[in-house]
């Protein structure tokens, strides 16, 4: 009998956590196959999809399945799909404890993230969980200067009543880590990139992974870019648009918080090139839109002879589709990871990831290779 894992969710009343639990539900009941499920291709001993527990972290208080209504108007799932994971759903959601919200009145943040390791450690618990792995699924935050390097002054600094040292993203780092829990930051907040959170992952032996997940025009950049460079050909300029609609647009409309995902994408960009470029980046959200996400990219290069030339794409998805198989996933590579007894950031995971945190490698083929090499360590199936 397979060991029981715990999927824990910051962030699980969201739109990718929902899409992710109704699709762990579906996969489970057989419902649906595993496209999108990059798991499925490697070869490696992974936990099967019905080992898995749901709960999670969220500051809102609207049902799973109310979200999932949304979900099923903007075509991420079929109605049909929807009416046979109520059940799940609901077992879910009686899960989703009352997150991190800085605004509410905490002793200190130290009190905040015992309360937090406290719930998925009963979690766990309740479960028989052999382990949890914790997926920061929640809204981008903007960017945050943190002061303290080390554990021991991040410490000291967290006990201090009224002290705001971490923002939330880096608080339920910390109470994974405290928890005992291997870590997966979906997002491009602070979150784990921390010295002092590597700090202590790695003195609780305890993986970690991210940061923000890779899933349209990034993925696609990831592709494309290798072809100009492999063929000598010089980008002049990648020029990209986005279109959002959904709760992550309304959140990156903020231009603070948008600054977070539009570093992320450019840092990408320059690595993948080899060098900077003009790359005239911007975020508008289009309420409409709901789910759905468009991308449109301008590249502009020259070839031989000082010839200039360019492409023109158009990428058109639904945002949470895209993501939350690679949650799924996630949450697999790290269970078996942890189990394996790997330790601190899992640069091999980049293949995930817009901002790759332990590897400097953003071409997406290369990164697939280190993928399934780094998979096969973990014991085939």
């Amino acid at each position: 009998m397979a060991e029981r894992i715990g999927l824990w969710l910051n962030g699980a009343r969201g739109s990718v956590a929902a899409t992710a639990v109704s699709g762990l539900v579906a996969l489970r009941a057989g419902l649906v196959p595993p496209v999108g499920c990059v798991t499925e291709l490697l070869d490696a001993n992974l936990a099967p999809w019905d080992a898995f527990v749901v709960g999670g972290h969220d500051i809102v208080t609207t049902p799973l399945a109310k979200r999932v209504e949304s979900l099923v108007r903007d075509g991420v799932l079929s109605y049909d799909v929807a009416g046979c994971i109520a059940s799940g759903l609901d077992a879910a959601d009686a899960e989703i404890r009352p997150g991190y919200d800085p605004a509410a009145p905490s002793p200190s943040q130290a009190d905040a993230a015992r309360r937090l390791a406290g719930d998925i450690a009963d979690f766990r618990a309740r479960h028989e969980l052999a382990r949890v792995v914790v997926v920061n699924v929640a809204s981008t935050e903007p960017p945050v200067r943190v002061e303290h390097d080390s554990l021991a002054a991040l410490e000291e600094a967290l006990a201090v009543p009224g002290n705001v040292v971490l923002p939330p993203s880096s608080l339920v780092a910390y109470a994974a880590f405290r928890a005992g829990c291997a870590f997966v930051d979906f997002t491009p907040s602070t979150g784990v990139a921390l010295p002092a959170l590597d700090e202590l992952a790695r003195s609780n032996a305890l993986p970690y992974a991210g940061r923000d997940g890779k899933t349209g025009e990034t993925l696609v950049r990831a592709a494309l870019a290798p072809m100009f460079t492999s063929r000598a050909l010089r980008v002049l300029s990648w020029t990209g648009t986005n279109l959002l609609g959904g709760g992550d647009g309304a959140t990156l409309e903020d231009p603070a918080h948008a600054e977070s995902k539009l570093a992320s994408k450019t840092r990408g960009l320059a690595a993948l090139l080899g060098e900077d470029v003009t790359a005239p980046l911007h975020i508008d959200h289009v309420p409409d839109f709901g789910e759905r996400k468009t991308a449109w990219d301008h590249v502009s290069f020259e070839g031989f002879l000082g010839a200039r030339m360019s492409l023109q794409l158009t990428w058109n998805g639904l945002d949470s589709s895209l993501a939350a198989p690679l949650v799924l996933d996630l949450a697999r590579l790290m269970a078996a990871a942890h189990a394996a007894g790997r330790t601190g950031v899992q640069g091999a995971l980049a293949f995930f990831f817009k901002d790759p945190l332990g590897s400097d490698e953003h071409r997406l083929a290369e990164q697939a290779r280190e993928l399934h090499e780094w998979a096969r360590t973990l014991g085939t199936r």
